[in-house]
């Protein structure tokens, strides 16, 4: 019964086949694309008002050579948002809740980041892993414990994903399962269990907001220190 709690974070197939490609791209099915028309439905403006106020606050704290990353940080929130939301339906697979998806996004955009601050100010990008001030006997300390902080980042934005939706995940389906048993048995206390379970299918919505707001907040807080 235990290790069927977890048959949820497999990665599907058909006929052999894995169906994880399919899980990657579903969410770009349903943003509809910009056309010319100057008139547009709600669904449109919506859509183009929230990006809009996303990419705004995001990029307010970063200076005018960041921006040119504000197309790939939107993109990358509205990806594992979708991901996030979709995995909460019944029936369906959260392909964020794997550690090498996670990780594979975390690692290449968190290096990009280090290899633009050696690159165009490589003084500034060094002088983080020593703060100013600093007692000479401590130094060597600090420098090694700065660098393994900078090494660990990209370890922990992808953990902290995989860990917050796995947890809600298996909590969801262990309250469900309780519902299910405890109905013919004890109704009343099923039907608490059931309010409970509502209310912790919303909680789970806005972790998955949350999560994929606060993944690609810390790139871009990352992104500030090397530009």
């Amino acid at each position: 019964m235990t290790l069927s709690f977890f048959d949820q974070f497999m990665s599907p197939s058909f006929l052999g086949i894995p169906l994880m490609a399919i899980a990657l791209t579903l969410p770009w099915v349903l943003y509809p694309k910009a056309h010319s028309q100057w008139v547009t439905n709600r669904y449109m403006t919506l859509q183009g008002w929230f990006i809009n106020r996303f990419t705004q606050q995001l990029l307010l704290p970063l200076n005018v050579s960041g921006h040119k990353w504000a197309a790939l940080l939107t993109s990358l929130m509205l990806f594992i948002l979708s991901l996030n939301m979709l995995g909460l339906l019944p029936y369906t697979f959260t392909p964020t809740t794997q550690l090498s998806l996670n990780m594979g996004l975390a690692v290449p955009l968190w290096l990009a980041t280090v290899i633009i601050g050696m690159r165009n100010q490589p003084t500034i990008a060094l002088g983080h892993l020593l703060p100013e001030g600093t007692p000479t006997p401590l130094i060597p300390v600090l420098i090694i414990i700065e660098t393994l902080s900078l090494f660990i980042r990209p370890l922990a934005l992808g953990v902290r994903l995989t860990a917050n939706l796995t947890a809600g995940h298996l909590l969801i389906q262990l309250i469900a399962t309780a519902v299910f048993v405890l109905t013919p048995l004890m109704p009343t206390v099923a039907l608490l269990t059931a309010v409970l379970l509502a209310l912790l299918t919303l909680l789970e919505v806005a972790v998955a907001m949350i999560q994929a707001y606060v993944f690609v907040l810390l790139l871009s807080l990352y992104l500030q220190e090397n530009v």
